[in-house]
């Protein structure tokens, strides 16, 4: 049995009620309908692979100018729609013109059952073929920075790095969802990328979602996709994330972000596996594996009622916390030597080490940015180091930075948050697009931290 649907348009009950009882046996879904008039409700209720379209609806007509006629609207919704024409007045001259116009086949009246097999056959492949590469290209654009910048690896022998890796090993091949907790800069996506590395699906789309850096009037367009015309600029169809990533796995990062009314959504969407385009109606099944991240204590939001306690059950079968960088010890140095190595290579560099004193200056350093942060200082000392080893003053961590950030650990996280994006607004004299950058934040997360800190 062919994995279609097919939609078939005839004004004859007698070819429409032959048509269904022999195809029902060899595909999907079968549709039928009397009027063409009926295509756009039909279309956008349904996910329709094949039309069979008649030529003639008014009584004697035999031209096929109504066929032509609705083959180029069918078309003009959906390019990719594979329609085979019918009809009882065949002529090579009209078939021509139907080929030109954008049909995939061309069928004469009344069919041999075999005949109708081979051609919707193949036209069951030329659909697949094409929504495969329609979808490669969305993912292309969609993922081009993922794709281009490459992704870190968990490196770390801290006790609590040891039992998060083993952890990670046993949830990793399975298809469970899994909630990544833990300050911002401590490596979520890492691990979100590595549980995917280590799955079934690791040879299927990665596709990360940072929700806090989506607009929510952009949300369902984005993640669930929106047909053409949905709205002014929506000249065209597009899948949404989920649909993007089907077959692979969903990194839904700052899910904490999310609204109510957004949860319900979201959550809709997990319960049912099915998405709905905007300006459509049909679902359309979406087979994912589900990641999320956030730094925001979810439990105690679900106490105060602005996060959904259906939806975090939903999310955290199994739950992972990420240990601040402060609480890792000497993993501290491994991830330095690390990010040495990378940069050194990025920018042609032969640095082989950090001197003693850098060590200490590191190990000593509360790093309330977390490994991002880490990241970001060995970055800057590899592009400043004239030598072959990193120095303290290639770190350009001053004893005035060191008094700021040796907080105790039970300082509240808002209060360390705060006082990052305050520092980088004023060393960047509040050129949001720099402090942005400097805090590994999209503009629109930095302003969401301004507008939440009063700064």
């Amino acid at each position: 049995m062919l994995n279609a649907t097919v939609l078939i348009i005839d004004d004859d009950d007698d070819i429409l009620l032959s048509a269904r009882l022999f195809l029902k046996q060899q595909v999907k879904q079968v549709i039928t309908c009397k009027s063409p008039k009926e295509i756009n409700i039909l279309l956008s209720k349904n996910e329709v692979d094949i039309i069979l379209l008649d030529m003639n609806y008014q009584k004697g007509a035999s031209d096929g100018r109504e066929g032509l006629y609705w083959l180029e609207h069918i078309l003009s919704i959906d390019k990719d729609y594979v329609v085979i024409l019918m009809t009882a007045f065949g002529n090579v001259e009209l078939a021509v013109k139907a080929i030109k116009k954008g049909a995939t086949d061309f069928i004469l009246k009344p069919w041999e059952n075999e005949k109708l097999f081979a051609t919707i056959s193949a036209a069951s492949k030329l659909r697949e073929s094409t929504k495969k590469v329609k979808k490669l290209e969305k993912i292309h654009t969609s993922l081009h920075k993922d794709m281009t910048r490459g992704f870190e690896h968990i490196v770390g022998e801290a006790d609590g790095i040891k039992q998060l890796q083993n952890t990670l090993l046993k949830v990793a091949p399975t298809d469970a969802n899994v909630l990544i907790l833990g300050e911002n800069g401590t490596g979520k996506q890492v691990f979100a990328y590595e549980i995917h590395g280590n799955s079934q699906r690791k040879n299927q789309v990665f596709m990360h979602v940072d929700l806090g850096s989506l607009n929510e009037n952009l949300f369902e367009s984005e993640l669930f996709g929106y047909a053409k015309g949905a709205f002014t600029d929506a000249k065209e169809d597009k899948p949404g994330r989920f649909e993007l990533a089907d077959g692979g796995t969903i990194f839904l990062d700052e899910i904490g972000n999310l609204t109510l009314p957004l949860q319900a959504k979201l959550l809709s969407v997990l319960q049912n596996r099915t998405v709905i385009r905007l300006g459509e109606s049909k679902e359309r099944k979406v087979n994912v594996r589900l990641i999320t991240a956030t730094n925001m204590p979810l439990n105690e939001m679900v106490a105060k009622n602005t996060f959904r306690q259906d939806l975090l059950f939903r999310i955290n079968t199994v739950e992972l916390v990420l240990p601040p960088l402060r609480k890792r010890g000497t993993d501290i140095l491994l991830l330095a030597n690390h990010f040495m190595q990378v940069f050194s290579a990025k920018y042609h560099k032969e640095i082989r080490s950090l001197n003693h004193k850098a060590e200490e200056v590191l190990l000593s350093y509360k790093w309330p940015g977390n490994v991002r942060e880490l990241q970001h200082v060995l970055e800057r000392a590899v592009i400043m180091s004239d030598g072959k080893e990193i120095s303290e003053e290639d770190l350009q961590l001053s004893p005035q930075r060191f008094a700021q950030n040796a907080m105790p650990d039970e300082m509240a996280l808002g209060e360390m948050e705060k006082m990052m994006v305050q520092k980088a607004i004023d060393k960047h004299k509040g050129n949001i697009s720099k402090a942005a950058a400097e805090l590994g934040l999209t503009r629109a997360a930095l302003y969401r931290r301004i507008e939440k800190f009063g700064i």
